[in-house]
């Protein structure tokens, strides 16, 4: 379905639950808040939405949190959810922590892609980053879906003074696997207005001085808006997103469902739609009430406004 202005909207990230493994400094840095799991959609409610939502001709569907895979039964959703006519992809962003346990039946329901989150391959300081996090766990739940077949992407995020110096060694480790690595500008969502956000066009400028054969790729890869580049003898991929500095709007394609049942047709703004009011209704209210909120979807974020209001619940909340 398009948008207002003239967007096809055929992507929606699903957000099944607000927890992680561990308190990560982008999602919560106090700890992420306890919530009830009455106050979260169950799996049935939030697979009619997603039927709703492929009446409305959105395809393909990213399963994340929190920690998506540390809320019981996720396995099983994902089966479901790939069972749902007009839902022809359903991928999974992860920390990793729970990733290699899990692979294998993520596999078997019908996961053909992973994002993981990784912003540094030094020990103390992933651990100082994701608040308790087990970066050989984590390398290894890499290892094993790279091995797997699984299409994976590592998301990195800079921050400056904090791991702005590893740049180099991310993508040394990524394109020695084969993986691609996407550098995500950290956006003033949440904690992140906190935080001292990195340009992506310094981490370019960096990564070129030394892979000085680095030319824009132009294939796709994925759903998402990075832009990606790739060596010289195309044995690495890095991509950019870009939100502050290289703004996507117009290119934009994705909503967002929200674990406690908010529409958000953008990350930056706190406007949402309260789904939970319909869902005992047909499918057809439903969809009706996803139609309003892509219609809804603003022609552009407000993130380089600084006197604009942003939306302030964690990441871990919004499924950023």
């Amino acid at each position: 379905m398009k948008d207002n202005h003239n967007r096809e909207i055929d992507y929606m990230r699903i957000s099944i639950t607000d927890r992680c493994n561990f308190r990560c400094r982008y999602c919560m840095p106090e700890g992420c808040e306890k919530v009830e799991m009455s106050r979260i959609l169950t799996y049935e409610q939030i697979l009619k939405v997603c039927e709703a939502a492929a009446i409305v001709g959105i395809h393909k569907v990213k399963v994340t949190g929190g920690e998506p895979l540390v809320r019981k039964g996720c396995v099983e959703f994902i089966r479901r959810l790939n069972k749902i006519a007009g839902i022809d992809e359903v991928t999974l962003t992860s920390n990793g922590a729970l990733l290699e346990e899990n692979l294998p039946q993520l596999i078997d329901a019908g996961v053909r892609s992973v994002n993981m989150s990784l912003d540094s391959l030094n020990k103390n300081r992933f651990d100082s980053i994701t608040g308790g996090g087990n970066l050989e766990k984590v390398l290894s739940a890499l290892d094993a879906s790279v091995a797997s077949g699984v299409n994976v992407k590592i998301n990195t995020v800079i921050q400056n003074g904090v791991n702005d110096d590893e740049i180099l060694a991310l993508c040394d480790m990524a394109f020695s696997k084969g993986v691609p690595i996407r550098f995500i500008e950290l956006m003033p969502v949440g904690f992140g207005d906190r935080m001292r956000s990195y340009s992506n066009e310094i981490v370019k400028d960096k990564i070129k001085q030394v892979y000085k054969g680095l030319v824009l790729d132009g294939e796709k890869h994925g759903n998402g808006p990075a832009v990606y580049y790739k060596t010289a003898d195309g044995s690495g991929r890095v991509g950019f997103i870009s939100a502050l500095n290289g703004v996507f709007c117009d290119s934009c394609n994705r909503i967002r469902l929200t674990s406690q049942g908010m529409i958000k047709p953008c990350l930056c703004y706190e406007d949402s739609i309260d789904i939970k009011p319909y869902l005992n209704c047909g499918i057809d209210v439903i969809a009706n009430c996803i139609k309003d909120a892509i219609e809804k979807k603003p022609g552009k974020h407000c993130f380089n406004d600084t006197g604009a209001s942003v939306d302030k619940r964690a990441m871990s909340q919004i499924g950023g």
